[in-house]
């Protein structure tokens, strides 16, 4: 066995830490935004001020069903698949060899033998465990199928599409966190299957969730004809909703400026949900900044059960800053928590694929729905509040004495927060 030169071995760590300064500078928070809104989340007229500041449409008579884990959300998405007439519009960032992913190919490619168009976006990284026969299953029924970044350079490797799309026949449409693997099936009854939380939303909302998958369809290369209503669809509610899709841009994008807006927004309460929590320096000022008014600001996030170990202990670096000005703390402790949903004053919802982090406010493309719903927001708290009784609160003077070495660990992690 040839042992490398030691001249060779410092070059090759040389090498990683240029690579890994260079993503680190690429990733990091370019400029910290401070943002108030003179209007509460609960003033009628703040879904308008909303949309006009992020450049999104808004609608009107919007419903919108809560679907929690895989048990409620694949019967309802392979229902809606089944019933399809027209098109199928689909874009996931998993879709893992499996029973899940079975399923589905199943379902999309009867779809597709009965002549309905079928279209399917699927990340070149996150879908690459995908079965091949399930691709040809698809492919050869007349579905087609367009990957997402499939260059394997450094830069085209740190960009990826994150959002989860289902829209049948521009009636209804699925966003949310769940993508085609089988640890998302069930009812997140052990630490194999995960906690998560699908939305089906109809109304005229639907053709501005399509309009976003197509951003994607186009950008898959090849000749592509994007197919979306005239005009809105029919009312089915009353809520009002807007969109928000993002790609990887430098300084702020609309997500994360919704995001800003919305907290800047809250008054009363404020409770997000997401894993991979990790704030860069503009989403932690604006939540230190929701203390100060007096908001009540509770954050739910996955505990010891996760994917990402690493990305765990970079979140858990930033916590006692967080606890110190009063937010409240708590993690997930049956199985991976993987819901993304943040409820603002108990009427302004944000739910979609995005997480609470710098990869999906900054790098990822990702889709979400801002809902003005009393009701949705309604249930989302109730499942908010029943995932707490699930999970450990986490106490300020017992975190501050956790051991130097546990301390140092997160401290290595977070330098790559932003990154992560």
């Amino acid at each position: 066995m040839k042992v490398p030169k030691p001249r060779n071995v410092l070059l090759a760590i040389l090498i990683v830490a240029i690579v890994v300064a260079a993503a680190l500078v690429i990733a990091q928070d370019q400029e910290t935004l401070r943002v108030r809104t003179p209007l509460a989340a609960e003033d009628p007229r703040y879904p308008d001020y909303l949309a006009r500041l992020v450049g999104r449409a808004i609608t009107t008579g919007d419903s919108y069903v809560v679907l929690r884990n895989g048990v409620e959300t694949f019967p309802a998405m392979i229902n809606a698949i089944n019933a399809a007439q027209t098109r199928i519009s689909f874009e996931t960032y998993i879709y893992s060899e499996g029973e899940v992913a079975g399923r589905f190919t199943r379902a999309l490619a009867a779809a597709a033998r009965r002549g309905v168009q079928v279209q399917i976006v699927l990340d070149a990284v996150g879908a690459s465990d995908s079965e091949r026969a399930d691709l040809k299953s698809l492919q050869d029924a007349g579905a087609q199928i367009g990957w997402f970044n499939p260059q394997t350079g450094l830069e085209e490797l740190n960009y990826r599409t994150h959002r989860k799309i289902l829209v049948v026949d521009g009636e209804v449409a699925y966003v949310g966190g769940i993508g085609l693997a089988d640890h998302w099936d069930g009812n997140a009854g052990d630490p194999e299957h995960w906690r998560d939380t699908q939305f089906e939303i109809r109304g005229p909302v639907v053709d501005n969730i399509e309009a976003g998958f197509h951003e994607n369809w186009i950008e898959t290369g090849g000749l592509v004809e994007p197919i979306v209503a005239p005009k809105a669809g029919q009312p089915t509610g009353t809520g009002r909703s807007i969109v928000v899709w993002s790609s990887s841009e430098a300084g702020s994008n609309a997500l994360k400026l919704l995001y800003l807006l919305t907290i800047g927004a809250a008054r009363k309460t404020l409770d997000i949900q997401s894993p991979y929590l990790i704030t860069d320096e503009s989403t932690k000022w604006s939540l230190l900044d929701a203390r100060k008014r007096g908001v009540r600001v509770r954050l739910l996030t996955e505990g010891e059960i996760t994917d990402a170990k690493p990305v765990k202990f970079a979140g858990r670096a930033q916590y006692e800053s967080l606890l110190a000005s009063g937010i409240e703390i708590y993690e997930y402790e049956p199985t991976m928590m993987h819901v993304k949903t943040m409820v603002v004053d108990g009427i302004i919802s944000v739910v979609g694929s995005a997480n609470f982090d710098n990869r999906s406010l900054e790098l990822n493309d990702e889709l979400n729905v801002i809902a003005a719903s009393r009701d949705l927001a309604s249930r989302i708290t109730s499942d908010y509040e029943e995932d707490l009784r699930r999970s450990t609160k986490i106490d300020l003077e017992k975190w501050r004495s956790r051991p130097i070495h546990i301390r140092g660990r997160e401290r290595l992690w977070s330098l790559f927060g932003e990154v992560f």
